[in-house]
Parts: C-alpha cells; structure tokens; sequence
C-alpha cells in the first residue's frame, strides 16, 4: 500500500494498454513500475517455449534512510504441456534495483494517451487557478498536545504545504461543506508554500522538518481549471511520491526533477497525448504538473 513496486515476467515482454480506466498508445517494455492505488491494463504474448516461468514484484524506493519491505513477490506462468519432471527451477525475471530512479522514470515518462478520434484527449488549455503543492515527509516530537505514538518519543508524517491534516472527529468534510455545518475545516489551505525554500536541495535546516496540524481545504467554484504542480521536497527524506485525486482523472501534462520553473518547464509540458490518470507518481527531489476541470461535486449522501 505504501510503496510502487516493479513488476516483470521472466523471459516475456508486456503491453500497457490503459492506465486508471483511459486507453494509452501501447507500450512494450520487459518491466512495469506501478504506483499504490494505480491501475494497468497489460497485454501478454505467450510467444516462448512451453515451461514455467517466474513472475516477480518487488518495491521500488527512493528514499535514502526511509524503510521499506525489501522482499519479492513472485508467482508462476505456467505453459499448458509443460513437463512437471524438470529439476531446473523457473527463469526468475530480471528486475531493476530497489532504487533505480532512471528505470522507473524511463517507464512512466513513456506513457501516453490514446488520443485519437474515437478516445480524445480534452486537456484545459486554459488554466484559471494555478496551484503548486509541496510535499514532504515530516518528523513529529511528542510535545504538548501534538498526536503522537512510536518509537522513541516521535513518529514520521506527511504534509502538503506544510500542513499535515487532521481528520475530523464528527463529521466529514465534504458533508459539513453542504450540510452548512461550521467550525469542522478552514478554508485557507494555501495556494502555494507558505515558506519559499530551496525545495530538493541539501541540508535543508531543521526548522522544516515539523509541519503545521490543521483540517484545511481549497474550495473551486464548480467547472474552473486547474493546474496543481506537485512538487517533491528533500525534508528529512526525499522520496518518489504516489498521489491520488479522489473523484477525479486528470492529465499529468509535465514532470521533471529539481524545482519547478514556472517560466521554462511549461514550454516542456505534454498537451497533445498526456496519459489521463487518477495516480501519479511525484519524483524523488522532483515534480509532476496536472490539469484537470472541477467538475464533480461529489455530493455526500443523506
């Protein structure tokens, strides 16, 4: 749940042919790197000789210093006809390293949507709110009335501009936003970082390393297009980032690593055949830029 993962299949190659529900343009490759929450749909030609052949998952991770499950899933490819009498043990795959940056960025940078006539791409070409979200993982002290559990007397969080959310104790958000219910979220979630700092540079001070606690939301007026650059930082541990917009598909139309140029990087962006996606993932010391139209309201029950 918490980690992308490569996947491979000894000796075969596979086909993406979809991500998050949206056709893409085929691509071959002998591996795949998929992010939690994501979705693929893969194609396999069963094109080598009859025998048993290992498929293998394991974690990709990025972050230097962070913990993460170094085991590998597999399971067998089993040909019809295959002999039972081999003493030989099945092919494993050939996977790339638990921290190989360039292979997990040489697979997602490859995707692209369908966009033809009959699965067009409908990017907002016109962008009415821009919003650059940072995003960092934190460590909370036990002090005062700051939640707090695990070793040590302090945890590890996350926090999207500096804000690390609060989920609240009665109702949600979404429900007290249309049911008129004050007092559950503030309304000010920022734009942007409230502090401008180096973002993937090193031995940032220490002074970042704690987030602010709130229950904080970015309200749209419905229909508007928005243009969210999710920037990566190097707090305490830079990572590879999967984000999820619930409710949404958006296209992920730039990405690139350091900090992003407002000025340079968006004569770069993809606005021809983007991948449509629900999930993207941010780069370690990286950014990824998204456009997608508010158009769900998302109405909670009664």
């Amino acid at each position: 749940m918490d980690e992308e993962l490569f996947f491979s299949i000894a000796q075969h190659n596979i086909t993406l042919v979809g991500t998050d529900g949206a056709y893409t343009k085929p691509l071959t490759s002998d591996y795949i790197m998929i992010t939690p929450g994501q979705t693929m749909d893969l194609l396999l030609e069963a094109n080598q000789p009859p025998n048993l052949y290992f498929m293998a998952s394991r974690a990709y991770s990025s972050g230097f210093g962070v913990g993460f499950d170094r085991t590998t899933t597999t399971a067998i490819l089993h040909y019809i006809n295959t002999s039972h009498e081999s003493t030989s043990p099945p092919p494993l795959p050939s996977l790339p390293p638990f921290n190989d940056t360039d292979s997990a960025t040489a697979f997602t940078t490859r995707i692209r949507s369908l966009a033809n006539k009959n699965h067009p791409v409908h990017v907002p070409m016109h962008v009415d709110e821009h919003l650059l979200f940072t995003f960092s993982v934190n460590l909370l002290n036990c002090s005062g009335t700051t939640p707090c559990a695990g070793p040590f007397g302090r945890r590890f969080s996350a926090s999207v501009n500096n804000v690390s959310f609060v989920t609240p104790a009665v109702v949600d958000v979404l429900r007290s936003y249309y049911l008129g219910i004050g007092g559950v979220f503030d309304g000010d979630f920022p734009d942007k970082p409230p502090m401008e700092f180096n973002y993937t540079g090193e031995d940032l001070p220490e002074s970042l390393l704690t987030p602010d606690f709130g229950t904080k939301a970015k309200v749209l007026e419905y229909g508007t297009s928005v243009e969210i650059v999710l920037q990566g930082t190097n707090v305490l541990a830079g990572d590879n980032h999967p984000v999820h917009l619930h409710g949404y598909s958006f296209y992920t139309v730039g990405w690139g690593f350091g900090n992003f140029d407002a000025e340079r990087d968006p004569l770069r962006y993809n606005l021809v055949d983007p991948p449509e996606q629900n999930t993207v993932a941010v780069p370690k010391n990286g950014w990824a830029a998204i456009r997608f139209r508010a158009d769900n309201p998302d109405l909670p029950a009664c």
